[in-house]
């Protein structure tokens, strides 16, 4: 057991043995260095320069990518603080599909300068301290100081709610038929995906575009998008320019009768959840044939069943079948005869696209099926794509589901196209639900940065310390793109806050060019949404941290190779 305190001067034992348990001041560096260290492992990934990360896992299995949430997720992580920190990045990935890396990087940041202090922090005038004299160089820490973790919180948490009132009103207004505005923000969003660079992505970019806009949809003056109706299929083969959209559903199935047709043209389509065969009985039956007539009978009766089902979707006029469920022999025998084209086995989630994309609706009994509960497509045809046969639903009049056909030479080109695109994706539909876009390069960051420092000159107290500590670690933003383009991150630094002070709201680092310039001719644009998100979680995750003074870690006792009774059975029990 281990002793946990003292009463009356005798031990008292709470915590098995093998637990190990951090207080105060470790408990909270402890948590501030591992957060830190998550952010720095994704750091150099972030704008269009950003470095790619290799995870190779105990299998063998190698993903390559730059996208923050990817990487994470990839990442086997132990610690609680760590942990915390790779639920920043699904938050936002979840949420709005497009910067994690940001997200977590801000955190690891706000981490760090947590940690820092005021080398002055005497009263200068009524209300106001000598913020401006922190330095980063020889700062000692503000947990050693004295100052609470709490002070540090409350200061953080203003600093967030100041910094997304002033990125609101930085903010400029974007609809869903701002078809330019949407493709640069597409644009950006794959701009750090090596894979998107050059003319292809631009071409992505108006693919993505008109794919959100194509399952947009309004009620109220409110645009809702479900970004679920937006299908993702990847082949390699062919090059990433040769990725498009289809006006409908990418079904991954082969007709399943070679004497069916492989082209339909104006495609009647019943949806249909129930097998076309006949099914075993849920409770236990016998069936005594004693004879071969009686045999004869028995399957007869069979193929007449399955002959009156596909009666049944023949009188409807479907001349496509999608099931979702099984097909007998028998009955394709007879839906090849009565030209129809079918496919079995059809995914759910397939079923509910082409719901939307055709129009037609699922029904679970052919009893059911009529001429009403068809779909409608120009052409459905069978291709060869990849080595594999696929079923094209296309040319559907109005699709409210939609297919990206994702082409690249490699298995790892196709998977980074694909995250490219879901990012892209994100953003383009944050932008229109959310309706307004802000200048990126880091020029958002440094106009936040510059705000919360004039607001921390008239917050009184130790909390000031703690607003400035925020406002300048938003920085990070600008100095990392520097950094990644080989830029002097201190020079540029000072360069940027002398534009922003002289009003200058749209400087940034232009990362292709290697220099200071406007983002606005540049048309680096991103969603305000994007950036309130990664404002949001990554103050929540540190204040949540910053809260936390005891750590108790429980662990078993290690089996050593000695047994029970070997010696050194307490080695290795640090914590992870």
């Amino acid at each position: 057991m281990v002793q946990q305190g003292q009463m009356s001067g005798q031990p008292v034992f709470v915590l098995p043995e093998g637990s190990q348990r951090t207080l105060g001041r470790d408990a909270q560096r402890m948590n501030i260095a591992v957060a830190y260290a998550v952010a720095q492992a994704i750091k150099t990934t972030l704008g269009p320069r950003g470095m790619d990360k290799m995870m190779v896992s105990e299998m063998g299995d190698i993903v390559i990518s730059n996208d923050g949430a990817t990487i994470l997720s990839e990442m086997n992580v132990e610690h609680p603080a760590a942990k915390m920190m790779v639920e920043i990045a699904k938050t936002q990935d979840e949420e709005v599909g497009d910067g994690t890396t940001t997200s977590v990087v801000v955190a690891g940041e706000l981490f760090k300068y947590a940690a820092y202090k005021a080398l002055t922090a005497t009263k200068v005038s009524t209300g106001e301290t000598a913020c401006a004299l922190i330095s980063r160089e020889k700062a000692a820490e503000l947990l050693e100081q004295d100052v609470h973790a709490t002070v540090i919180i409350n200061g953080y948490k203003t600093s967030s709610k100041e910094a997304v009132e002033a990125l609101q009103s930085l903010s400029e207004k974007v609809s869903i038929k701002d078809r330019k505005i949407l493709e640069e923000i597409a644009a950006i969003s794959m701009g750090s995906k090596g894979v998107a660079m050059g003319h292809a992505n631009d071409d992505l970019a108006a693919l993505v575009v008109e794919a959100v806009t194509k399952v947009a949809e309004e009620k109220d003056g409110v645009f809702t998008i479900d970004k679920d109706f937006i299908k993702i299929e990847k082949k390699q083969g062919g090059d990433i320019t040769q990725t498009s959209i289809i006006n409908g559903v990418l079904v991954d199935k082969e007709v399943v009768h070679p004497g069916m047709p492989k082209l339909v043209n104006n495609a009647k389509i019943a949806l249909v959840d129930t097998a076309l065969e006949i099914e075993k009985t849920e409770t236990d039956a016998r069936i005594n044939i004693n004879s071969p007539e009686q045999m004869t009978a028995f399957l007869q009766q069979e193929e007449k069943m399955l002959k009156d089902m596909v009666a049944k979707v023949e009188k409807s006029g479907a001349n496509v079948l999608f099931c979702q469920k099984g097909i007998d022999d028998v009955a394709q025998h007879y839906l090849s005869k009565a030209g129809i084209m079918a496919a079995r086995r059809v995914k759910k989630s397939d079923m509910e696209k082409m719901v939307r994309a055709t129009g037609g609706r699922i029904v679970t009994t052919l009893d059911d099926l009529s001429k009403a509960d068809l779909g409608f497509a120009g052409v459905v045809e069978q291709r060869k794509l990849g080595g594999e046969q696929m079923v094209f639903v296309e040319q559907c009049k109005v699709p409210k589901a939609v297919t990206l056909l994702v082409r690249g030479g490699s298995e790892h080109v196709v998977d980074e196209a694909e995250r490219a695109i879901v990012d892209a994706i994100g953003a383009v539909s944050s932008s229109i639900t959310d309706g307004k876009y802000v200048y990126g390069g880091g020029a958002i960051e440094m106009e936040l940065s510059l705000a919360l420092k004039k607001k921390a000159t008239k917050v009184g107290g130790r909390e000031q310390l703690a607003m400035q500590a925020y406002a300048e670690a938003l920085e990070v933003i600008p100095r990392t793109l520097a950094e990644s383009c080989g830029l002097d991150p201190i020079d540029t630094i000072v360069d940027l806050r002398a534009r922003h002070e002289k009003g200058e709201k749209t400087i940034g680092v232009d990362v292709l060019s290697c220099k200071v310039a406007d983002m606005k001719p540049l048309h680096v644009i991103e969603p305000e949404k994007v950036k309130k998100q990664a404002l949001n979680s990554a103050s929540e995750v540190v204040e949540m941290i910053l809260r936390i003074d005891d750590i108790i870690a429980s662990k078993g006792r290690p089996q050593m190779p000695g047994g029970p009774g070997g010696m050194g059975g307490m080695g290795g029990m640090g914590m992870e």
